[in-house]
């Protein structure tokens, strides 16, 4: 290589590192850089307890961190541990207002279960928690995603749900409207964590992509890996559908940041609001 054009190579900024956007409201990911002791040596960084995704960005560590949708606006502490050096760090938590949506289901045991319903429910509900709170050691966690299905995004994160006028939790994921047997793929490099067949989510894939990082596909018609698959971005993990508490073919997609379920749409690039349309497919 000609000297002249190595020199000019190396005195080229690095491209910045691609994150999530950062929001810090209720449901959204905030983004804190974090002073260290100049070590090599990753922080271990914690909000509520959890341990935060912690990434490198040239010289500078960055806090990644999911706020749950429950998470009063205010100020929070979040609490730096590097060597022998602990710090507490403030995050400035604003509010934000999620649009309600009233649906009406036709099968009635998906608004009001019957007691053996419940007891599957909550038998679902412990392994959903535990796949979501899955925690590898990583040192690089891809943050940049692609969309997992091509489609509308038909409901978005945080509407404040109500099934034939009863309230329900808060929408958790980014519903994206899909024809039957759509592909469904791998927004970033992962591994599968699990999959299962659940009384709301239908049929459910979980992938793992580093530090407390997991993303959640739910409703599909198929499932097409196993679990601890490795995944490249882009690799099919199965196709949409309508399995489990769902009016129409869709993808429910969740994402999960030190356990706290995020807005999707934060991991993908901007899109106009044009592009949002409201829909009645869930969950």
């Amino acid at each position: 290589m000609n000297r002249l054009l190595l020199v000019v190579l190396l005195l080229l900024p690095l491209p910045a590192l691609a994150l999530p956007q950062a929001e810090p409201v209720p449901g959204g990911v905030a983004i804190l850089p974090l002073a260290t002791d100049g070590s090599n040596s990753a922080p271990q960084v914690t909000f509520n307890g959890v341990r935060v995704l912690v990434t490198r960005d040239g010289a500078q560590w960055l806090a990644v961190i999911g706020i749950p949708l429950d998470t009063p606006p205010g100020e929070h502490s979040v609490h730096v541990q590097q060597g022998s050096r602990a710090q507490t760090l403030s995050l400035q938590v604003s509010d934000k207002v999620y649009a309600t949506q009233y649906l009406t289901l036709k099968n009635k045991r998906q608004v009001n279960p019957t007691a053996e319903d419940l007891a599957r429910i909550r038998s679902e509900t412990r392994a959903i928690k535990a796949a979501l709170a899955h925690w590898s050691e990583s040192a690089t966690v891809a943050t940049s995603f692609i969309a997992p299905v091509d489609g509308r995004r038909s409901s978005p994160f945080g509407l404040r749900r109500y099934f034939n006028d009863q309230p329900r939790k808060p929408h958790s994921g980014l519903d994206i409207a899909a024809a039957q047997g759509t592909p469904v793929m791998a927004p970033a490099a992962g591994t599968v964590i699990s999959t299962g067949d659940y009384f709301f989510n239908g049929n459910t894939v979980f992938i793992d992509h580093g530090q407390g990082l997991v993303t959640m596909y739910c409703h599909l018609s198929r499932i097409d890996v196993q679990p601890d698959q490795q995944l490249s971005q882009g690799e099919a993990l199965g196709a949409a559908g309508m399995s489990g508490r769902a009016t129409g073919p869709h993808l429910h997609w969740g994402v999960s940041l030190n356990q706290a379920l995020v807005d999707p749409s934060l991991f993908l690039p901007l899109i106009t609001s044009q592009h949002l349309t409201p829909a009645a497919d869930i969950e």
